[in-house]
């Protein structure tokens, strides 16, 4: 049996600041980012910026980041954007780590940034297709917004193996033993 210790001397104030100004950055660059493609790109005619390692290829990509999923799933992932923004909303109500207000920050961008392509690009509201263009070697067609997408996810996980919640709180493993001055502990099975 493993006992969890909060740590309650961080303290409780909210970081949606934080979270708004990570999304805005994010928001911006992606929405910028697609912007100059799509008015200096053709359609699938490569661009090479660092020789093998780093090419731009426009492409519309009405699947899920990555090119997963397919045309007719367009509909669903607009669905899934929106739900995840609303969740987002909601949970920064009670947010107070820096660190988690900057993973949601990351997430929240980019999910605006492809939700966005999907509500103004053809070929229509809810239907439209996602701007992508960064190539790596042995990669997926992705954008900015992708990339926040999974930095956000990455640091979530991160956060979450370190014990430390949305709420400011950090969990601590002991082993059957409680820290002195930690309050009461929970018991995890």
């Amino acid at each position: 049996m493993t006992d969890v210790e909060l740590d309650t001397a961080t303290p409780a104030r909210r970081r949606v600041g934080v979270l708004i100004g990570v999304a805005a950055l994010v928001y911006a660059a992606d929405v910028i980012s697609k912007v100059v493609v799509v008015a200096t790109l053709r359609e699938t005619v490569p661009v090479r910026v660092v020789g093998p390692l780093l090419r731009l290829d426009y492409i519309r990509n009405p699947g899920a980041a990555f090119s997963l999923g397919a045309d007719g799933y367009t509909v669903v992932f607009t669905l899934i954007a929106a739900a995840v923004i609303v969740a987002i909303l909601r949970l920064a109500r009670t947010l107070a780590s820096r660190r988690w207000a900057v993973a949601l920050g990351l997430l929240l961008g980019g999910a605006l940034g492809n939700l966005t392509d999907r509500i103004v690009r053809s070929p229509g509201p809810l239907r439209g297709w996602v701007v992508d263009f960064i190539q790596l070697p042995h990669w997926p067609v992705f954008n900015l917004a992708d990339s926040a997408i999974c930095c956000a996810g990455a640091l979530m996980v991160l956060l979450t193996v370190l014990g430390v919640r949305p709420d400011g709180h950090v969990e601590r493993r002991t082993r059957g033993v409680q820290a002195p001055g930690s309050g009461e502990a929970e018991a995890v099975r």
